[in-house]
């Protein structure tokens, strides 16, 4: 693997410390609470995150998770037909009436999933991607495992109560990271109020229950939650300035108290801490030469931008990237990881590697090409 030094003196890129706020100046009501930088993933504030809890329809930031990764496959497109059972029209409490054998769009029901909750949409869902319910529960509590979650199970993709059907604020965080990497889900997200249209004419009017995507700025998700015995929970996202955030709150004793509960911590956050972006995605890092292609050398970026979560009083600092590039040889498509970036802090330390990609498909030269490149060679010895 080749290694190349790019020293670059912009700004910081060290772990600061994050203080944790005391629980007592927050008074949140809600039995479990977390707030997170999405881009890195530190806890900002917590109180009583692992306790495992019911997390009603949160559950469907997990069912939203595989959905969108079916999408990002292929494998489904927005405006593939999905065909309603009588299984899924016969779901209980949320729901936007499907009746079997209707026709709709993965876009509609995706939607009617994000912003109305509708358990029958989400269970036809379920039943097109993996054949039935089960087995689409299967997957949840297999990617629950892929991500590392020690503390949830899912009995069910809608969220409906079950003993066997449980998480914590901590891990609907982490699954909420992870839905965000798909970053089209907030075009359903944050729809405050919509109308699904249905085969006969008629229209059933949706609206988000996360009443923060209308009367918070910032917030553009994630998905409420209610049940008996979970009470009321909300997973919340909410972006300024570069900044996101995500919130959990569980069991609250009322649908104000999780919105208020959920403001409290937003706006602890963005008062609080800022993410510096370091270096962008967009801003190729190196090039890198190609085997066999019609390039000779390829531009490579990092999949994500490089940033850092600083106290809203922090200053800047230097920091460096030590590109380890793989041998590249064509063909090879564009999105394919070609190496890694290591970042290092200015005491040489190494804080984070970033996958590094191509952004154009590289094409394997021809025997043309190669005439070409052997006489421009042999003209420039000239």
């Amino acid at each position: 693997m080749k290694k190349f030094l790019i020293l670059i003196l912009i700004c910081t890129f060290f772990v600061p410390i994050i203080p944790v706020q005391a629980l007592a100046s927050f008074n949140l009501d809600s039995s479990s609470a977390i707030l997170i930088d999405n881009a890195s993933g530190k806890v900002l504030y917590a109180k009583n995150e692992n306790e495992k809890l019911p997390m009603a329809s949160m559950t469907k930031i997990m069912s939203m998770l595989l959905i969108m990764e079916q999408i990002a496959n292929g494998n489904i497109k927005y405006d593939t037909k999905v065909l309603i059972s009588e299984n899924a029209s016969g779901m209980g409490g949320s729901q936007v009436f499907l009746q079997a054998g209707e026709v709709y769009k993965v876009e509609d029901l995706l939607k009617c999933i994000a912003v109305s909750s509708a358990n029958d949409a989400v269970v036809a869902m379920a039943e097109k991607i993996s054949g039935s319910e089960e087995a689409f529960v299967t997957e949840m509590n297999a990617k629950a495992k892929e991500l590392g979650l020690k503390n949830t199970h899912f009995a069910n993709p809608h969220g409906l109560d079950n003993e066997n059907h449980y998480s914590t604020a901590q891990d609907m965080a982490r699954i909420a990271q992870e839905l965000l990497k798909y970053e089209d889900i907030l075009r359903f997200t944050s729809i405050y109020e919509d109308y699904l249209t249905k085969p006969d004419g008629s229209q059933v009017w949706l609206v988000n229950t996360n009443r923060l995507v209308r009367f918070y700025d910032g917030v553009d998700g994630l998905k409420t939650g209610y049940t008996t015995d979970a009470g009321y929970c909300l997973t919340a996202t909410a972006k300024k300035n570069n900044f996101r955030l995500i919130s959990v709150v569980m069991k609250a004793p009322s649908a104000d108290a999780r919105s208020k509960d959920t403001a409290t911590l937003l706006t602890y956050g963005f008062n609080s801490f800022k993410n510096n972006v370091i270096y962008s995605k967009n801003t190729p890092l190196g090039e890198i030469n190609v085997e066999n292609g019609k390039l000779s050398k390829v531009k490579v970026y990092l999949q994500e931008d490089a940033t850092e979560l600083l106290s809203i009083t922090q200053k800047a600092n230097n920091y460096s990237f030590n590109i380890k590039a793989n041998k590249i040889v064509a063909p090879l498509k564009k999105n394919t990881q070609v190496g890694t970036a290591e970042i290092i802090d200015n005491e040489s330390n190494i804080i984070k590697e970033i996958p590094l990609i191509i952004k154009e498909d590289l094409v394997k030269a021809d025997f043309c090409d190669f005439l070409k490149r052997n006489f421009k060679n042999i003209t420039a010895g000239i």
